[in-house]
């Protein structure tokens, strides 16, 4: 006699608030760049962003991981747009599965200063590319979006 499936295990659903930037500057020949960054361990392109703080408001969110993944100070200029995806991890090899539903708010930020030898240890590289090249290289569809969107509002 076969014995009865197990019920699945119990998946854990959780929310999360992240916001980020698209942090831009006139390059030498007068074109814009814009910053990617590629998070540490990963071969991937992206925005910078990060987790919201208790209290924190996602554009003061933004302007922190902006100064903190990148070594750069940045000013908001303005909302640029909102991305929302849905993704699965564990804590532990063997432990629960945690479903997340993830929201991120991006806004268009204006380079200050900095120097991108400062950025956090999440991050392997930071690297300033021409608005053509960045919306070839960001890994994500999300992210070459907001990319061209900023073209529009920059030109």
């Amino acid at each position: 006699m076969a014995k009865p499936a197990k019920a699945a295990a119990h998946v854990r659903n959780i929310h999360e608030t992240s916001a980020g930037g698209l942090i831009w500057r006139r390059g030498a020949s007068d074109d814009f760049e814009v910053v990617l960054v590629r998070p540490a361990g990963k071969d991937a392109w992206c925005l910078p962003k990060g987790l919201l703080e208790k209290g924190e408001s996602a554009e003061d969110a933004a302007v922190r991981e902006c100064r903190e993944e990148t070594g750069f100070t940045v000013s908001p200029v303005e909302p640029l747009g909102e991305i929302s995806y849905v993704y699965s991890r564990r804590t532990e090899a063997a432990g629960p599965l945690i479903r997340v539903f993830k929201k991120v708010y991006f806004f268009l930020m204006k380079f200050e200063g900095g120097d991108s030898a400062a950025h956090d240890r999440e991050i392997d590289d930071v690297a300033w590319v021409g608005l053509s090249e960045a919306e070839r290289r960001a890994s994500y569809k999300s992210e070459r979006a907001l990319i061209t969107k900023a073209r529009t509002l920059l030109l």
